[in-house]
């Protein structure tokens, strides 16, 4: 059956756009201004959108992280990624940011992750101003979705696709906690080529750039060995271990076919990624806790 490691997909994929650089640059000259940082993080893939130069520029700050779009990852999953990233000073919260209420969630684990600061401030006699945290994450991770939530209005832009936060901006949630957004950052070079294949899974990363055939292939080895009756269920076709030979079956069940009745494999490929994306074969996580597998 398929394999997860098969040395084809280990490609390399970079993106690193000029307006990347700027973030940087302006997010370390910010981080003065804020008393935490809240990370988002896709909940199918927790450590892959973790961003190391996020990591490196924020590692003195207290941290909240957010699972993001939880309601697409597999929920067993999920509580063994809260468990082993929750630490001293990092609490972790899984969400699902469009449909649950989470200003009181966010805000309490805002405070608790403050509790000390605001408990000198109050023996001092001061009374604690809002907590001031800075909203950092890879793009399309749903960063602007998030504040758009907690200020129940739209005033970060928003958009199914990466990159479209560009500029920093405050919002004021209310007398309890401030935000600075910030565009979506990647790193330069992936060291670990899975990496970019589950960023490129989770539409993170641009699809004009990708190679696509290929990315679409891990995905197929992939759910071929975690989601066989998830696979059969959609497509209706038998698995094989050649994922081209599955894009081919699809094309023919689905009739995508060419001119002269020859199956349509760009289209099948670029249907089943959409399909996976938009959760049609169920929740999916694809980076498991390291040392499991399903």
């Amino acid at each position: 059956m398929c394999n997860e490691n098969n040395t084809q997909t280990h490609i390399n994929i970079h993106w690193y756009p000029g307006h990347m650089t700027k973030a940087k640059r302006e997010m370390q000259e910010k981080l003065n201004m804020v008393d935490m940082v809240i990370e988002l993080r896709d909940a199918r893939i927790p450590n892959a959108s973790r961003n190391p130069m996020i990591d490196e520029l924020c590692a003195h700050k207290p941290r909240l992280i957010i699972l993001s779009k939880k309601d697409k990852a597999q929920e067993e999953w999920s509580k063994e990624w809260i468990s082993r990233l929750k630490q001293e000073h990092v609490q972790v919260l899984a969400l699902d940011i469009p449909k649950e209420n989470i200003i009181k969630p966010v805000v309490h684990a805002a405070q608790l992750i403050m509790k000390d600061k605001i408990e000198r401030q109050k023996r001092r006699g001061i009374r604690p101003r809002a907590i001031r945290a800075m909203v950092v994450g890879v793009p399309n991770v749903g960063k602007s979705t998030f504040i758009n939530k907690l200020m129940k209005k739209r005033i970060a832009q928003t958009g199914d696709r990466p990159g479209v936060t560009r500029a920093l901006q405050w919002a004021r949630i209310n007398d309890q906690l401030e935000l600075l957004d910030t565009p979506g950052v990647l790193w330069p070079k992936f060291d670990d080529p899975m990496v970019g294949m589950y960023l490129a899974a989770c539409g993170s990363i641009k699809d004009d750039i990708l190679p696509l055939e290929e990315v679409a292939c891990w995905m197929m080895m992939t759910l071929c060995e975690r989601k066989k009756e998830a696979i059969r269920n959609r497509y209706h076709v038998e698995l094989s271990e050649d994922p081209y030979e599955m894009f081919d079956r699809i094309a023919m069940e689905r009739g995508f076919l060419l001119h002269q009745q020859e199956p349509d494999r760009k289209r099948a490929i670029e249907t089943f990624v959409k399909e996976v994306r938009t959760d049609k074969l169920g929740r999916i996580t694809w980076e498991v806790p390291h040392g499991n597998s399903e």
